[in-house]
């Protein structure tokens, strides 16, 4: 329940950011993408939501592990040719920490390559 509303307020503060959400949840065999947003015509976000209740276990973005970036590059490769997509593409991870009454967000640009 928590992932999901970490979710639902990350894909909330792209679009106030003015980015348009373009799929949730984008599987491919075993790789997910918790979000794709896209800014414009130019630019394809791939983003990772990392949600966690508190910090007392370490930074929700310090959880994106090597074999997750992995994944997650063959995931956004395969939705490129999906949707014959020739911008250009930014991995991106969301943090985002439970606090009264919502999260704390903080958006980390170009995150992994």
């Amino acid at each position: 329940m928590l992932g999901q509303a970490g979710e639902a307020a990350a894909a909330a503060y792209l679009r106030a950011q003015g980015y348009a959400i373009v799929q949730q949840n984008y599987r491919y065999r075993r790789a997910e993408v918790d979000l794709i947003a896209q800014r414009g015509q130019e630019l394809l976000v791939f983003a990772e939501v990392k949600t966690r209740s508190s910090i007392q276990f370490g930074h929700p973005e310090e959880f994106v592990t090597e074999r997750k970036r992995q994944l997650f590059r063959l995931a956004a490769e395969q939705y490129q040719v999906e949707v014959n997509w020739a911008g250009d593409i930014r991995f991106d991870i969301l943090a985002l920490i439970q606090v009264t009454g919502g999260f704390r967000i903080e958006h980390f640009e170009d995150a992994f390559t």
